[in-house]
This record gives C-alpha cells, sequence and structure tokens, in this order.
C-alpha cells in the first residue's frame, strides 16, 4: 500500500491551524525546520512515523487524526470528519446534504459490482 503524504500532510495542517499554532512554533517543538514542516504539509516529502507522533502529540490529536486516508478502518475518523463538516450548517444546508447523501449511498449499494472489482466488501468498507 502506498502512503497518501499529501492526505497526510494537508491533516497535519489543518489540525495545526485549528491549534492556533503557526508552522514556526510546530517546527520549533517537534525540533524540525520550519521548511521541513511546510514540506510535510504540502506532502512533497515522506514523513517518519517518529514524526507524526510528535505532530500528533504536539497539536494533540491522534495518530489517527493524522493517517486516517491511509488506514482501512478508519470508520470512526471519518465519522468525526463528517459531524465537523455539518457544525456549521444551517437547516436548509443539513436537509440538502442528507438528501444528497440518501441518494449517493443509493448510488453506491446499486453499483456495489464495482466495489467487488476494487477488492473491498462491504464488510471491509466499516457498514
Amino acid at each position: 500500500m502506498e502512503m497518501n503524504y499529501r492526505a497526510i500532510g494537508k491533516r497535519i495542517k489543518i489540525a495545526r491551524i485549528k491549534a492556533d499554532i503557526t508552522q514556526e512554533i510546530l517546527a520549533e517543538t517537534i525540533n524540525l525546520s520550519a521548511t521541513h514542516l511546510s514540506n510535510i504539509e504540502n506532502g512533497t516529502t515522506r514523513v517518519s512515523l517518529t514524526s507524526i507522533v510528535n505532530i500528533a502529540n504536539a497539536l494533540s490529536v491522534t495518530v489517527d487524526d493524522l493517517l486516517c486516508e491511509n488506514v482501512v478502518k478508519a470508520r470512526v475518523q471519518f465519522e468525526k470528519d463528517i459531524e465537523a463538516l455539518l457544525n456549521d450548517c444551517d437547516q436548509y444546508e443539513i436537509r440538502i446534504l442528507r438528501d444528497m447523501l440518501e441518494a449517493l449511498k443509493k448510488t453506491l449499494r446499486t453499483d456495489a459490482h464495482l466495489r467487488e472489482q476494487t477488492g473491498l466488501s462491504l464488510a471491509e468498507s466499516g457498514k
């Protein structure tokens, strides 16, 4: 399995911004150069496991929060992401998003044969 370093970097950047910490301060906290941290956030360099753990600790997030695109069984994290996306929606937006989600789910289930071709069973996908 190929690691998605761009997705990891994006999650690190989002967690850093939510924590209201600059790249320079985070880099100093975890003993990296600001340039290296910038490259990690942009996905242009590979991040070590030690650095991921240090970043997660410094930002008070879990490693799962940062790696979930790379983990097959990351349902809890994706549910948290969905909840965060809905937090600032008004009732109209919630209704439209629910309708869209229902239609999307129906399409996914209707085209289940495509899932089988990719090698993911319904059980493996977190259902």
